[in-house]
């Protein structure tokens, strides 16, 4: 019988330990932990050692997820007056996964929470899409014959604004103050032109409680630059304002949401071959066409918001609204978002609510001058402090606090036409101790206690009300390490929203089998493990490595397979050395494998799909402020003679593959064999069959691949019919630098195991088998071949027709197998390269 993974029961991102932190030194994320594999149960025969099942909902679970009052008020936005304590007893997560039961209580209070929140909002501020149109009302806005300027500053006793328009005196620019905090000021149109001209330089300027003077940037101000002649310059409020003939207008709808996301995590900054900072024109128009070149159908755009420091990739924000103005203007921005749509690409932006920067001078952090947590952005004391991040953060339960971050979200969906986002730091806005020190290993009680941080939990809920009420078709997607369940399922069942969550142990797994791991000691059970160790009913991003393990101190994937050779041994016009050959072959499978089975959509990062040869470090003190590593060096891939080639062509034929049968976003996931001594995993993901084999040397002949005609187990077999299966993609083929050694003409028939249509006479219900060549450090993929067969039996005919992926005939029965079970060997693709004594076994 099958072996079951209770996959509600395990933590999402694989049953591991982790902790969570990032580098204070430089802002840079690492993350590091160890993995621990889940139990699985072996069956009596070696080719068929266990199978792991990725099922419908109802398999899983005794009942469907109940409709309750609940979920029809949470969808129904005029549906804001009810008993709270009587609708929101049914929970649905908690009837999707009955191990939640103990925790009710808790559920029933954050649920409650965020009601009584979302009601509060929609009572005094309309609805929580109007409340989230703040930048329309706080910072410069252009009225009727004047700009408003608001700000909200309840400690500042006096307030100013200051700038070019005025000669940086306020005398005569003296900002008022209403009973909730918010300064204001009316600046009328002169002789019928703004008083405060576009692109000139504002501030904001207050005396707090000890008598004293600041200067900040405005905290919803929408552009900042700094003096490019100057060394660490102090940034400086823009005022914004384009004349229609210099505003971008968008002439490109957003493409529709793909089945499955496959992402391209980039940075515009260190997209450029040459050591500078990119631009975002330069981005769009000679980095997006090799994006939608490789397949991808999403771009995630890192570092977007303005942030001062450089090295730290974007996640310590100074000024929230404000593109990056490194890269450029907001127009140049919204021209690369209109360039990406113009070739089918999505774009979620990489977006930090978890933290600000602890800058005063030219970010949010200046505008606390000591006051009490309620009159400020962010919690007073310890809570207010990430003392790995060197960060402030955030008192989600302050009211203005709520409209400056759901405000963000939706200024950057309406004004910029991002597609959605990808939350940073989610685990440190979860948990009070923000998973420092702090390991996770799957027990729900780590989850729902009180370390949990309600008021962030709640915010998030918010924010993906509100996202996907403005933008149904956003994906949103969350960067944490605990695997908090519920994380990834709709507000209506009491998650907390998000579409998708990153997995994020794999690429640990990766580095830990690369760094600490010879060959021969992988273990196929732990890695089948970590890539399916995962809650079903919560989508998952899979990656092999991110920017994460790509910054300076780590080393990615190629790095750590061929290190210095990638620099003297990754030209075609001399052999592979025994490295090089086991690099590009690992690098191929590493990456496959884990698009294949680690989760229901894919993500990469810039230059990790052709094998970039070195680490990232920004310009820093201690490089000397050198770009010469931040930067992406498209000139390798493009080299005919390098064989940094053959990864991005097999990078594109990956993507390609999942464009052409979805098999990303199926629900059927079957793997069939996971053979410690052969090193081989066999799975099903859709209707591909999917054979690895990590063994360094032996090539099998005449593998046989169990698999499973008609979808997945327990449901009822419609046929047992002859199969008839070929390639479609081998890591082995030459135009991915391989040795061209399985044949991609033959056609593999399947012979049953058992009677067909009778599961009990088969092998662990197993119907079917082929046999295929499987050679050494390779990734093969069969599909199914549509065909037609007509059999004449007493005058009488049938066919077999594919029908959705499955096989449909009412007539057939053993005799229409005798005939390919003859000539089953034709299957097997010859090999082209003679095999030792050792491998052919």
């Amino acid at each position: 019988m099958y072996s079951w993974y209770n996959l509600l029961s395990v933590p999402a991102f694989g049953s591991c330990t982790r902790v969570s932190s990032k580098d204070s030194s430089s802002g840079l994320s690492s993350r590091f932990g160890t993995l621990q594999p889940s139990r699985l149960i072996f069956g009596p025969r070696k080719l068929l050692t266990n199978a792991i099942n990725i099922t419908p909902l109802s398999i899983i679970t005794p009942q469907k997820v109940r409709r309750s009052s609940l979920s029809a008020v949470l969808t129904d936005d005029n549906s804001t007056t009810m008993n709270v304590e009587e609708d929101i007893d049914n929970i649905g997560l908690i009837s999707l996964d009955p191990g939640l039961e103990p925790y009710k209580d808790h559920f029933k209070y954050r649920m409650k929470r965020y009601l009584d929140q979302k009601k509060l909002i929609e009572t005094y501020e309309g609805s929580l899409e109007d409340f989230a149109l703040g930048y329309s009302k706080f910072g410069f806005n252009q009225e009727e014959g004047c700009i408003v300027y608001r700000e909200w500053a309840p400690s500042a006793q006096e307030a100013e604004v200051i700038g070019d328009f005025n000669g940086w005196n306020g005398v005569n620019h003296k900002m008022d103050k209403n009973q909730f905090g918010v300064w204001s000021i009316r600046i009328p149109d002169s002789g019928g032109n703004p008083a405060i001209p576009h692109n000139s330089r504002v501030k904001f300027r207050f005396k707090h409680s000890n008598g004293d003077w600041v200067e900040r940037i405005p905290a919803w101000i929408k552009y900042a630059t700094q003096d490019p002649t100057r060394f660490a310059a102090p940034y400086v409020g823009v005022y914004w304002d384009p004349p229609p003939s210099e505003r971008y207008q968008f002439k490109y709808p957003r493409p529709p949401k793909p089945k499955a996301p496959r992402i391209y995590e980039a940075h515009v900054g260190m997209s450029s071959s040459e050591s500078r900072i990119n631009t975002y024109r330069e981005f769009a128009d000679d980095v997006l066409p090799r994006i939608q070149a490789n397949n991808y159908n999403t771009v995630q755009l890192m570092a977007v918001m303005e942030h001062s420091y450089y090295a730290s990739f974007g996640y310590h924000v100074t000024n929230f609204f404000a593109a990056s103005s490194r890269s450029g203007t907001p127009e140049d921005l919204k021209y690369l978002i209109d360039k990406a749509h113009s070739l089918g690409l999505r774009v979620l932006m990489d977006i930090v609510h978890s933290h600000a920067s602890t800058n005063v001078t030219d970010g949010l952090n200046g505008f606390d001058v000591g006051q009490s947590s309620q009159e400020s952005y962010f919690h007073t004391g310890e809570r207010g402090y990430h003392e790995l991040w060197d960060s402030r953060l955030f008192n989600y339960s302050n009211w203005e606090v709520l409209r400056f971050l759901l405000s963000n979200l939706r200024w950057w969906l309406d004004e910029f036409k991002f597609d959605g986002f990808r939350f940073d730091g989610v685990t440190s806005m979860l948990y009070h101790h923000h998973g420092i020190n702090m390991t996770f290993t799957g027990n729900y009680s780590e989850y729902y206690s009180e370390a949990t941080d309600v008021d962030a939990v709640v915010y998030l809920m918010l924010a993906n009300y509100l996202i996907h009420n403005i933008w149904p078709d956003a994906t949103v997607i969350a960067e944490d390490v605990s695997g908090m369940p519920g994380l990834g399922r709709p507000v209506s069942e009491g998650g907390i929203g998000f579409d998708y969550r990153l997995a994020m142990a794999i690429p640990d797994k990766w580095l830990d089998y690369l760094k600490n791991k010879q060959d021969e000691e992988w273990s196929m059970n732990e890695i089948t493990s970590c890539l399916t160790n995962r809650r079903y009913t919560e989508k998952c991003i899979a990656y092999a490595e991110s920017h994460d393990q790509a910054i300076v101190g780590d080393k990615t994937i190629a790095f750590c397979l061929m290190d210095k050779e990638m620099y003297t041994g990754m030209s075609c016009l001399t052999e592979a050395s025994p490295v090089i050959e086991r690099g590009i072959s690992l690098h191929k499978m590493i990456h496959f494998i884990t698009m294949g089975l680690g989760g229901d959509g894919y993500l990469n990062f810039m230059g990790n799909e052709f094998g970039h040869p070195e680490w990232i470090d920004f310009p820093r003190e201690g490089n000397g402020f050198s770009h010469d590593k931040c930067r992406r060096q498209w000139n390798l891939v493009d080299t005919d003679h390098l064989r940094y080639k053959f990864l991005n062509a097999f990078n594109r034929a990956m993507n390609s593959l999942d464009e052409k049968f979805s098999f990303l976003a199926s629900e059927k996931q079957i793997v069939s064999s996971m053979d410690e001594d052969d090193k081989v995993i066999v799975f099903e993901r859709g209707d591909l069959v999917f054979v690895f084999n990590f063994h360094r040397v032996n090539t099998y002949e005449g593998y046989i691949i169990f698999y499973e005609v008609n979808g997945l187990p327990g449901t009822k077999l419609v046929v047992t019919c002859r199969g008839k299966y070929r390639v479609v993609l081998d890591s082995d083929a030459l135009e991915f630098g391989g040795l061209g050694r399985v044949g991609h003409d033959s056609d593999h028939f399947t012979t049953p195991e058992g009677v067909p249509g009778v599961p009990e006479t088969n092998f662990n219900n197993r119907p079917n088998s082929f046999k295929v060549l499987s050679p050494a450090r390779t990734c093969v993929v069969y599909y199914r071949v549509e065909e037609k067969i007509e059999e004449t039996n007493n005058d009488k005919s049938t066919s077999l027709t594919k029908t959705d992926g499955q096989y449909d005939a009412q007539h057939c029965d053993n005799n229409s197998f005798e005939e390919s079970s003859s000539s089953e060997d034709k299957g097997v693709g010859s090999s082209k390269k003679e095999l030792t004594e050792t491998e052919a076994l």
